[in-house]
């Protein structure tokens, strides 16, 4: 699937695409932890399902925007896959802050939000990362 196009999704596939947003700001990743954890998956990107029509990075954008109340716009595509704990495919997009202050935005879904070093990754989301989004935040966050 190239940059940009959109997602076939109609809603009548077996599985929606999930869309998550990695946002990097003065050296920390941010996690949003949410309110119902799905088994190991308690902290992660902000992320939803793409809406029919929508660009992976037009979702991540907006979930981004509604889950922390960040805007941000999208840099590039990481990658997709099926997640191994929910099932789901699921494509990641690096994110940069344009404005707002990072909070739990939307309370039905989210609990909290942190802001995380690279160091700090593995307490958050021990099962570990997919290794195209580990990348990135190996060179992003070191970089700071």
């Amino acid at each position: 699937m190239a940059d940009g196009e959109a997602v076939p999704n109609s809603g009548a596939g077996p599985a929606l695409w999930v869309a998550g947003a990695v946002v990097v700001l003065e050296g920390r990743v941010l996690l949003v932890k949410r309110l119902v954890a799905e088994g190991q998956l308690s902290w992660q990107f902000p992320a939803g399902k793409v809406e029919p029509g929508e660009t992976f990075e037009e979702a991540a954008v907006r979930e981004t925007k509604e889950e922390a109340g960040l805007d941000v716009v999208a840099l590039s595509r990481l990658g997709e896959r099926v997640h191994p704990i929910t099932g789901r495919p699921v494509s990641y997009t690096a994110c940069e802050v344009v404005s707002g202050t990072a909070h739990a935005a939307d309370l039905d879904e989210i609990a909290e939000i942190a802001w995380v070093t690279l160091s700090e990754i593995p307490r958050y989301i021990p099962y570990g990362l997919f290794d195209p989004v580990q990348r990135y935040l190996d060179v992003a966050l070191r970089a700071m």
